[in-house]
């Protein structure tokens, strides 16, 4: 359950966001191409607010902090210029996407406070499996300690990250969002340098925790958390 630290709802009298999931998998041109038009339609007032939820065949994005060092050789899957903030990180079956545009007119203009509700989002949903995401002060995304594996090699306690958050505003009106990992192939991680985080951190996904669910299962509880921390949806 959202907190007043981390509930974003917008404005009493708001239409409720409009929640839209694409069967099958999605070329992430389509998804970029959805988020330009709709980002222009909300902030005119011709659009809801929305959140798309896809997944994509494999695939690296590139945020504007992306290293070219940390792509790691000759790349096994297109690499995209995405235009959100953040470094490189993958996409590809079994993690879900979603892509969300809200404006923050209608909330609060405070992206520090919108990406703590994104990360509280997910925490509130990994918490319906019993996992416990936590968040890092030094390192964007949700976490999960690894007490089973050795100590990182600067002793600090093993953990993996879960959950990749990356935005971008136009307008006031948020596009691009969060991946959750739910059974993704955790090898094809290995081509990037993931957010550009170094030191032993590791991915991890609910199947790698032990926790075999389906996306549809997945979606509901993304749902429930979604509206816990951001208002009313409705089917798009």
């Amino acid at each position: 359950m959202a907190t007043e630290t981390t509930a974003f709802r917008p404005a009493p009298g708001s239409p409720s966001v409009s929640w839209v999931i694409r069967d099958g998998l999605t070329p992430y041109e389509e998804s970029l191409g959805f988020m330009e038009a709709r980002v222009e339609a909300i902030a005119s007032g011709a659009a809801p607010e929305t959140v798309l939820l896809v997944e994509h065949p494999p695939l690296y994005t590139a945020g504007t902090s992306a290293r070219a060092e940390d792509l790691l050789g000759v790349s096994p899957f297109p690499v995209f210029a995405a235009g959100r903030g953040g470094q490189y990180t993958y996409h590809g079956p079994g993690q879900r996407v979603a892509y969300v545009m809200l404006d923050l007119h209608r909330r609060r203009p405070d992206v520090r406070a919108f990406v703590a509700a994104l990360e509280a989002w997910i925490i509130g949903t990994l918490a319906e499996f019993q996992v416990r995401g936590e968040r890092r002060e030094d390192r964007v995304g949700v976490w999960v300690a690894r007490p089973e594996r050795p100590p990182l090699p600067d002793g600090s306690p093993a953990e993996d990250k879960i959950a990749a958050i990356g935005i971008r505003l136009r307008k006031w009106v948020t596009f691009h969002g969060i991946s959750l990992n739910v059974d993704p192939d955790l090898s094809h991680f290995g081509g990037i340098v993931p957010c550009g985080i170094r030191g032993g951190y590791g991915v991890t996904s609910l199947a790698d925790l032990g926790i075999l669910v389906s996306m549809p299962e997945v979606d509901t509880l993304l749902r429930r958390n979604f509206e816990n921390v951001f208002g009313p949806t409705v089917d798009g």
